[in-house]
């Protein structure tokens, strides 16, 4: 017992003398130190334009842009073709078409006082009718004015007076870690406002179709924020905190088609640009530099003995085109347009999306690791310097069946037993891949009218906007179709 109090003396003992030579040697201002050092940091060392991050109010941007963002419902009528083949052959019965409607929803941003509102393409593609609430819980049927695939943005105009509006920024002034909020109606919640920062810019994801059979080449340089974005928010707003627009929310990264950390707008200088072709001209005025161009990577670089890895390497230069009359060869490497500087292909393409056919710029090049300067006057893509017009009715008609034909030959009319038609070549989203139209379907007869040529299937299309309309063909197998939907 003695021993082990003899113990417990001695260690008391020695804590004493070991905390006595410390406190005795040590400085004492350095515990000190490191405490306000930590503390400190969220408040001395962290300095935000908008002020501290426990302390940030966002109301002011929300009170600017809220009632400028619309709720859009999209009604779309489909048809089920009832087809009954024991009747059909026995009795000579039609098929019967039965019309559905499918609805769908997204946001909208109100870009002045008159009505027009700016969303997304895909929001309102194919739609038959499009509703639009106000913040307010006032509803209106819009009009469609204009779309452009290409960087997936439609108009819409209302008719209505002294709207709220929202007033454009500058996406070219945007930086990454700036705050940023996203206004629109997730899962059909009414104005629903979050808030983020700006992740990165110029973001390609391959989300807008190409086909360029259609003319629809894509433009994609997104913003990519980290603003929760949800079905839902398509076509709303992403705007600073000065409550300016700078951006329409678009598209998610996602493996389960809800927000996960990613989401993108398309910047507003190219909004505007777009918005002002189709209110203008019925359509966008898209200029074209003429070349083929690729991005540099170190790999690349290393084969071609560039010292750069920023800018856009010109591959080839097309006859007859904008790059070829202003002297820019293969091998050049952009830089920059006018002032700004482009170090990959999404952000020449966002740049390039700014000027219309005629427009003259200054492309600054390196040729052989030398900068220049060259003039450039940009065409349209017809290697021509005019406007393009809008399309006229029956192309709209035809555009709106999301397809691409061409007339049979006499010789595969007369192996099918029939006098002619117009077969399917390609099938992109519209009304006929809705119905179930299978590529290579030979379309014989609208409405019963005989098709033989393009021509036919025209005029058979010219005034039927709104109508049911029933198509009859053969498949190259020799099975034979019925078709119905509203057009």
């Amino acid at each position: 017992m003695k021993k082990v109090v003899s113990y417990v003396i001695s260690g008391i003992m020695g804590g004493l003398i070991v905390w006595t030579l410390q406190t005795y040697f040590q400085p004492k201002n350095n515990i000190t130190s490191q405490y306000n050092h930590s503390f400190n940091i969220p408040t001395s060392n962290v300095n935000f334009n908008a002020g501290c991050l426990i302390n940030n109010d966002f109301s002011t941007a929300v009170e600017k842009s809220i009632d400028a963002v619309v709720h859009i419902r999209t009604i779309t009528e489909r048809t089920n073709l009832i087809y009954n083949p024991f009747q059909s052959w026995f009795f000579g019965t039609q098929p019967q078409v039965q019309p559905y409607i499918q609805e769908g929803s997204g946001s909208g941003v109100i870009i002045s006082d008159n009505g027009y509102i700016v969303t997304n393409n895909h929001v309102i593609k194919n739609a038959d009718k499009i509703q639009v609430t106000l913040n307010d819980k006032r509803t209106y049927t819009a009009q469609l004015i204009g779309t452009d695939p290409s960087t997936d943005l439609a108009v819409l105009k209302i008719d209505e007076k002294n709207l709220p509006f929202i007033i454009f920024g500058n996406s070219d002034e945007i930086k990454v870690g700036e705050w940023v909020l996203a206004v629109g109606n997730p899962f059909n919640l009414y104005s629903t406002v979050t808030a983020g920062i700006i992740s990165a810019k110029g973001r390609n994801i391959h989300v807008i179709e190409n086909n360029p059979e259609s003319g629809n080449f894509p433009i994609e340089s997104f913003i990519q924020t980290d603003a929760a974005v949800n079905p839902g928010n398509s076509g709303g707003a992403l705007v600073n905190i000065q409550g300016e627009l700078i951006g329409i929310n678009t598209a998610i990264a996602s493996n389960n088609g809800a927000y996960q950390g990613y989401a993108f707008a398309i910047p507003v200088n190219v909004v505007k640009k777009v918005v002002s072709d189709i209110i203008e001209y019925g359509a966008v005025q898209r200029a074209y530099l003429g070349v083929s161009i690729r991005d540099i990577d170190a790999e690349f670089a290393k084969e071609n003995n560039l010292k750069t890895l920023n800018g856009i390497f010109v591959h080839d230069v097309l006859p007859n085109g904008a790059a070829e009359e202003s002297g820019i060869k293969p091998g050049d490497i952009i830089t920059k347009i006018n002032d700004k500087e482009v170090r990959k292909i999404p952000e020449f393409q966002e740049q390039l999306s700014k000027f219309r056919p005629g427009d003259k710029i200054k492309i600054t090049i390196l040729r052989k690791d030398k900068p220049m300067e060259i003039e450039v006057i940009l065409k349209n893509k017809n290697n021509g310097i005019g406007l393009i017009k809008r399309e006229n009715s029956k192309s709209i008609s035809l555009a709106k069946l999301g397809a691409s034909f061409e007339e049979i030959s006499q010789e595969d009319a007369k192996k099918l037993g029939i006098d002619g038609g117009v077969r399917i070549v390609n099938l992109d989203p519209g009304k006929l891949m809705a119905v179930g139209i299978k590529r290579n379907f030979i379309i014989t007869a609208i409405d019963k009218k005989k098709i033989n040529n393009i021509n036919d299937l025209k005029e058979a299309l010219e005034n039927k906007n709104g109508s049911v309309v029933l198509l009859e063909g053969i498949y190259p197998n020799g099975i034979r179709a019925y078709y119905g939907f509203n057009l």
